[in-house]
């Protein structure tokens, strides 16, 4: 049974401190989007960048997940001015812009998601993003800044070491509202690839939600495998709380049910 939907928006929740969970979603399917949303799940992350996803598409899952009160934000490929364009102008709620390294990276994804003053989005109210008509040109900036979703991936060591320089951009405005440590990547960067629960992985993992979290900023930087992982990445601050992709999750609850049924045929067997 789903949980009941609260009205606030995502932006919101996360300014205000709750947890929030969400799947990656990799499977270009709008019906597996509208099964996810069902769920009661906080958001979901459609994956373009290690998903078979096309803008076409894409927009057909926006609109799954927004009819199920789910948030949808759209992980691009790469830190692309169109691309955050293409995916904004959908209606998405946010966008998740990886490879992340550097102040100068986050100034440039920040400003293709945002408007003036805040940035140099190309404008066009006649979108989705924009009610498809003229009724709000004179506040659809406004408005988009105001709702729109921007979470940064930092991807690699660079990325961490220049944290404390990439959250000096929210010191005048609050352009940023996730930043999320890429754990693989970082793993890999440590000479420990696919080993997130190393405690070296996990040392520079606390150090930087700590540094996050302490400037007003959501932060994720881990897949919850568990309730063990949940647990740990709540205790160090992490309130964007992302599970495992859906085609993973899809498989390992029917590999679980074929290996029961393989233990009952040996049953009947004997």
């Amino acid at each position: 049974m789903s949980m009941k939907k609260t009205k606030k928006t995502l932006k919101q929740r996360l300014k205000e401190g709750e947890i929030v969970a969400g799947p990656w979603c990799v499977i270009p399917s709008t019906d597996v989007t509208d099964v996810i949303a069902k769920t009661g799940l906080d958001f979901m992350i459609l994956d373009m960048e290690h998903g078979p996803h096309t803008f076409e598409r894409i927009a057909d899952m926006v609109r799954a997940a927004e009819n199920e009160g789910c948030s949808s934000l759209i992980r691009l490929a790469k830190n692309d001015e169109s691309h955050i364009l293409h995916a904004l102008d959908l209606g998405a709620e946010g966008v998740v812009i990886p490879h992340i390294q550097s102040k100068a990276d986050a100034e440039a994804a920040i400003a293709a998601a945002k408007y003036h003053p805040l940035g140099s989005r190309g404008f066009s109210p006649y979108t989705r993003a924009g009610g498809f008509s003229r009724h709000d040109i004179e506040r659809h900036c406004s408005i988009q800044n105001e709702k729109t979703i921007v979470c940064l991936i930092l991807e690699g060591k660079e990325g961490i070491e220049n944290l404390d320089e990439i959250l000096s951009i929210n010191k005048i405005h609050e352009k940023i509202d996730i930043i999320y440590i890429g754990a693989y990547d970082l793993s890999q960067a440590l000479g420990y690839p696919g080993q997130v629960d190393h405690p070296e992985v996990r040392a520079y993992l606390e150090a930087s939600i700590k540094k996050i979290k302490d400037c007003r900023i959501a932060a994720g930087g881990y897949v919850a495998k568990n309730a063990a992982d949940m647990t740990w990445m709540c205790s160090i601050g992490m309130q964007f709380i992302t599970l495992l992709p859906d085609c993973t999750i899809i498989y390992h609850v029917f590999e679980e049910q074929y290996l029961e049924f393989c233990k009952v045929i040996e049953t009947i067997k004997r």
